[in-house]
């Protein structure tokens, strides 16, 4: 009996000091990086390339430093695989394959007056060549995946199953799973098609996506976004983006309060989230909220070789449970 009520006190007294850890603040690093992972005669080289961002990943994890969330786009290539393997990530899914085919997002009737095939010298209506070259590489288990590809695109990037995906997340110390979502979108010059048929294709992507997110995310999920989202020097792309969806773009955040991040990117302007085509926004969840701390660029050749055209970008976020 005495053994029994020394175990119940101690319980007792134990349990608030394991409440108040899980309440502590956790930090949570993403990375979104455009591997250029395009196959050859598009790209040369970049097998090679591939292999070495996955050793450098590894390097980063063993000196302790590595994301714990990796957003890739353009993972088209088989080595991209050996990326995976080399990088350490025990945790991985994938987005869109080549043949995946999804239902529209659109109701009967409402579909958008878009001439699907209008360039085929261009890349339309010519199948699909390749996945969307989505990928998400974790520390965390990974409780679920959905996926969307996209049904409207423009010029050379159709030949690619672009789409979005979203994984959900069980990150130690939170009450509730952080859903993660990576996505790459239409490009402009890259499309070789003109800016008006590129950029409508951009703009019904950036519905397709907001339709998706409003479907298939739990509601009142911590919420985290990052991709490719070929805005750089287009605000007309940005706006749509943001329009009529809640999460904030990290660097427009950081740039609007300034102090509130430590930012280790040099901007030019006064508009940084249109310096970059790549971008990670958030939003606070119901029970936890969702905080940037730490912008830095990664694989820019500072610490990290430059391995691709894009510059990994990551972010450091604080994940605090509420009360």
């Amino acid at each position: 009996m005495r053994r029994v009520l020394s175990a119940v006190l101690a319980g007792l007294l134990a349990a608030p000091v394991a409440a108040r850890a899980q309440d502590a603040p956790v930090s949570f690093s993403v990375m979104t990086y455009n591997v250029a992972g395009l196959p050859w005669p598009v790209k040369k080289g970049r097998g090679e390339a591939l292999r070495k961002i996955g050793d450098e990943l590894a390097r980063m994890r063993a000196a302790g430093t590595e994301p714990d969330v990796v957003l890739i786009q353009e993972g088209f290539r088989k080595e991209i695989g050996e990326l995976i393997d080399r990088s350490g990530y025990p945790y991985v899914a994938r987005g869109p394959k080549r043949k995946q085919r999804d239902q529209s997002l659109w109701a009967k009737g409402e579909k958008p007056d878009y001439r699907r095939v209008a360039y085929r010298w261009k890349g339309e209506g010519l199948g699909k060549w390749g996945s969307s070259g989505l990928w998400v590489l974790s520390n965390h288990p990974i409780e679920d995946v959905k996926s969307h590809a996209y049904h409207y695109c423009a010029g050379l990037d159709c030949l690619a199953n672009k789409g979005v995906m979203l994984v959900s997340l069980n990150v130690p110390g939170l009450p509730t799973p952080v859903e993660v979502a990576d996505t790459h979108l239409n490009s402009k010059g890259a499309s070789r098609v003109p800016r008006p048929r590129n950029r409508m294709a951009h703009h019904l992507q950036a519905d397709e996506f907001k339709r998706f997110m409003a479907a298939d995310r739990t509601p009142g999920a911590p919420l985290i976004v990052g991709g490719d989202f070929n805005v750089m020097h287009a605000p007309d792309r940005f706006d749509y983006v943001m329009a009529d969806y809640p999460f904030e773009v990290v660097s427009r955040w950081c740039h609007n309060l300034p102090g509130a991040c430590d930012t280790q990117i040099s901007y030019d302007g006064d508009a940084p989230w249109l310096d970059t085509q790549d971008l990670i926004g958030f939003l606070d969840g119901d029970k936890v909220d969702v905080t940037p701390t730490r912008v830095e660029a990664t694989f820019d050749g500072a610490q990290e070789p430059v391995l691709s055209d894009h510059d990994g970008y990551r972010v450091t976020f604080q994940l605090t449970p509420k009360p």
